[in-house]
């Protein structure tokens, strides 16, 4: 078995495109309208990983979970092998980061928001 797919709810699918794919460079691996007003949009990271559905909020309900789906926990973990330049492109994309970056026994980890309020780790992995 492995993970394959992790849902985020947004506010809409341009919203979630335009952080994901512009912003952050995710290939778009589907984006299949399922109706008028919902579609299957999944966005996989460069490096591969288990992909995410960007699932537009359809209700008041799901609407109020958009950046807290976590109770605050971070929620996602993104590893890359260039913090400094990772760093540049999810600020300049529009996520925020939350602290100063701080080494670890694993790497380098800072975590940061993404622009819906989604709590992510971006780490550089101890010898890279």
């Amino acid at each position: 078995m492995r993970l394959a797919l992790v849902t985020l709810v947004v506010p809409s699918y341009e919203a979630g495109l335009a952080f994901f794919a512009d912003g952050l460079g995710f290939s778009v691996v589907e984006n299949t309208p399922l109706s008028e007003t919902k579609s299957w949009v999944v966005v996989r990271p460069p490096g591969g990983g288990a992909d995410l559905l960007l699932a537009r909020a359809a209700s008041p309900d799901q609407a109020a979970r958009i950046g807290d789906q976590t109770g605050g926990r971070v929620a996602f973990f993104l590893h890359t092998d260039d913090f400094t330049h990772a760093r540049a492109r999810i600020e300049a994309a529009g996520g925020r980061f939350l602290e100063t970056p701080r080494r670890e026994a694993y790497g380098t980890v800072a975590k940061f928001a993404d622009p819906f309020g989604n709590s992510w780790d971006l780490i550089e992995a101890a010898g890279v």
